[in-house]
């Protein structure tokens, strides 16, 4: 396989059916998926399951028991399932359009990563947005956005279907050519040579942090956020802890002031990495 799509979620079932609706009518098939859940109830299984069909290649789920948020602890644990040498991570409430996983295998070369954006919707249009509308794509099309309430602004942009503007627009962008959970890829390699994603950080900048040890051991990243996209929909976000965020903060500071590239506190420290 070419890639190996790896989706976090947390009871979301709705929103990951629409999620999975997108890969399902992507231009490239030749990828599997991992589900990285983190300890949702059966309902989240029981979709993943119903879409087992729809795909070429395999589409798995990958479980741990909800015990807060530990998205990092459970996107190691995805990385080690995936069986293709490059991996595109995106969350549960990022729609893809047709063209996503095709953009990212399109721009991948080594010694980089690809860093990839959204465009945000609100919670009304996130609802009406159904099967149909995201297999003919129409959820993509300015147009049916604002027939649907979205109000006019700037970053309706980035669904300008037209190559040579996302290209200039991706060399124009200010935006930090950052590690995004929501939309990001690199190769397997690279990211094992770090040991992955720290597992001591919780919510608040823990996607961003592995990208700058990347960084730190000698990637470049490429800005396709006008090229790769995908619509989030909106949500509550009960997780937000601000302790958490201030401490990821300080470990991101140490890690840029002492060029950390290796964690002792991700892929290769637990025992299932053996086991797997």
């Amino acid at each position: 396989m070419k890639a190996s799509v790896i989706i976090t979620t947390y009871n979301s079932e709705d929103w990951l059916r629409k999620v999975l609706t997108g890969y399902s009518v992507q231009t490239e098939n030749d990828f599997e998926i991992i589900v990285a859940d983190d300890g949702s109830t059966t309902e989240t299984k029981e979709v993943v399951d119903s879409f087992i069909a729809k795909f070429k290649y395999p589409l798995t789920h990958v479980w741990q028991e909800d015990n807060g948020f530990q998205k990092t602890k459970i996107l190691n644990k995805a990385i080690l399932k995936s069986t293709s040498e490059y991996l595109i991570f995106t969350d549960g409430d990022c729609i893809p359009r047709n063209d996503f996983v095709q953009n990212h295998l399109k721009n991948k070369e080594e010694g980089y990563f690809l860093s990839g954006g959204y465009f945000k919707i609100p919670m009304t249009i996130s609802k009406i947005i159904d099967e149909n509308d995201i297999i003919n794509q129409n959820c993509f099309k300015i147009v049916w956005l604002r027939t649907n309430g979205l109000n006019v602004n700037f970053k309706l942009t980035k669904l300008t279907y037209n190559k040579y503007f996302s290209a200039f627009m991706n060399w124009l962008t200010p935006t930090k050519r950052s590690w995004n959970g929501h939309n990001s890829s690199g190769f397997k390699s690279d990211i094992l040579a770090i040991n992955g994603f720290n597992e001591l950080l919780h919510y608040g900048g823990e996607d961003r942090e592995m990208g700058e040890r990347l960084f730190n051991n000698g990637l470049l990243s490429k800005q396709i956020r006008y090229t790769a996209i995908c619509l989030h929909l909106d949500h509550a976000r009960s997780y937000v802890n601000e302790e958490e965020i201030k401490k990821n903060l300080l470990v991101r500071k140490f890690n840029k002031k002492n060029r950390v590239a290796t964690i002792e506190s991700g892929i290769k420290n637990k025992s299932w990495f053996v086991e797997n």
